[in-house]
């Protein structure tokens, strides 16, 4: 399996640097020249990947070389690349930062040796001019075999400000500076917030990438970029996606998925291994009213912002019901942080208001204005837990802003190790799995085959 031939991670000095400014831009300006593009994000986010997706037309992928082993990075990278003119890969906080400051692992450096990608640094060079070659020296330096090719300036104050930067930079380092984004376009990404997502789904956000991929077109030179995204091919072996034999029709199971603006935060290789175990998918959109397929053998509710939508699926109660029945019934079902969050007794808002939710997990979930928790995590299951057992491990993240309080001591889910040492999280009971972590089945595949064999023996005893 081979990787595109053009790629080029476009990395930034630090977060707010305008990675994702300039990489949007760049791939609505490359789209716009008739290029079929595909984009990756490094890191566990869901946010850009959505911007990347509304702007190409195709499902961006998560490039992460801490949650996953590097030969799965490389595969993701080549499966999603196919039948794409260029990949462009928006790096993650500052190009070297990463699981740890002693080293390039889990940073988007390591992602652009891993896929042999030729980076382009974003680098602010608001109120600096001779310093900003200062700069990319050191980021060259740091080390050598990251390829960096071109450079853009941006937050410049004017076109001369950008020609102080370009013969600076062009004369220290040795590399193009390809183009820039003056301070005063106010063009960058909306903060990130809580209904942004939704918004994106909406098409609110679609004037804005219009607007970035023409002022890329104008101080940007974007033939230049698709010449330097020009590298060595690349080729990857098929581990994960490996072709397997067709799974007969009496042995497929049909997992519902809840998919809408409520819930909409999966990895798209948790959906395709699921997929190549032999379940087909039946997505149901809560926030419409569309309750869970009589259908289906499992459930899977993954995260979002049900917060936003708080009042709407409160009063959903058909849906609530189907809920409720499912896992009454014994469906294998997972819900991962927006979808634990629906599973509990109620979600409180910032404003102070309780909605009901569906009441299986006792407990309800208090919305904060601050971030909650936030980083990686390894992931070990309970005794409790169907689908990893306290021996095995997993890798995920946590993202939320809210804390729940449980009613009383209740079986949990996982033992997650972070930062902060190891904690219980989520909980279990039956054959339902639910928590804040956000679980990537591409660090574990036994984690989907084992759902899908215990949808078939539910199915089985009907």
């Amino acid at each position: 399996m081979r990787a595109n031939h053009r790629r080029i991670v476009i990395a930034g000095t630090g977060s707010g640097a305008g990675k994702t400014t300039v990489t949007i831009g760049l791939m609505a300006a490359l789209k716009k020249k008739g290029y079929v593009v595909q984009g990756f994000k490094c890191g566990p986010d869901y946010i850009d990947p959505t911007y990347h997706t509304a702007v190409t037309g195709r499902v961006s992928r998560n490039l992460d070389s801490w949650m996953l082993p590097h030969d799965t990075v490389r595969e993701i990278f080549a499966r999603g690349s196919e039948g794409a003119d260029i990949a462009v890969i928006e790096g993650v906080m500052g190009m070297y930062d990463g699981k740890e400051p002693t080293s390039d692992r889990g940073s988007t450096a390591e992602i652009s040796l891993l896929t042999a990608s030729p980076v382009l640094l974003v680098v602010n060079c608001q109120s600096m001019a001779r310093s900003a070659a200062a700069i990319v020296k050191g980021f060259q330096m740091l080390n050598p075999q990251v390829k960096i090719v071109g450079v853009i300036a941006n937050k410049a104050g004017s076109e001369g400000h950008f020609q102080i930067i370009k013969a600076a930079v062009e004369q220290e380092c040795g590399v193009p500076v390809v183009g820039y984004l003056r301070r005063e376009d106010g063009l960058e990404i909306p903060e990130r917030h809580l209904g942004l997502v939704p918004s994106v789904e909406r098409g609110e956000l679609q004037p804005l990438f219009d607007r970035l991929a023409e002022r890329v077109a104008e101080s940007v030179d974007v033939d230049r970029v698709w010449e330097l995204a020009q590298a060595e091919p690349f080729s990857a072996e098929r581990k994960l996606f490996a072709p397997v034999p067709a799974v007969p029709k009496e042995k497929r199971v049909k997992i519902a998925v809840a998919r809408d603006a409520a819930f909409h935060f999966y990895y798209p290789e948790n959906l395709e291994l699921l997929e190549a175990n032999g379940a087909e998918l039946l997505f149901f959109s809560p926030l419409a009213g569309e309750p869970v397929p009589q259908e289906a053998d499992g459930l899977y509710i993954g995260g979002g912002f049900p917060e936003e939508f708080a009042a709407e699926l409160s009063r959903s109660r058909t849906v609530l019901e189907s809920i409720r029945r499912a896992v009454r019934d014994g469906l294998p079902t997972l819900a991962e942080c927006g979808g634990f969050m629906y599973l509990t007794d109620a979600i409180v808002t910032t404003d102070g208001h309780t909605y009901p939710m569906a009441g299986i997990i006792p407990g309800a979930v208090t919305m904060q204005k601050r971030l909650a928790a936030l980083g990686y995590r390894e992931v070990r299951g309970t005794a409790e837990n169907f689908l990893i057992g306290p021996d095995e491990l997993v890798h995920g993240h946590e993202f939320h802003y809210s804390t729940f309080a449980p009613e009383h001591t209740m079986p949990y889910a996982y033992q997650t190790k972070g930062l902060r040492g190891t904690k219980p999280e989520g909980y279990a009971r039956g054959n339902l799995v639910a928590g804040y972590t956000h679980l990537h089945f591409a660090s574990n595949p036994a984690l989907p085959k084992r759902w899908v064999e215990r949808c078939r023996e539910v199915k089985a005893r009907g």
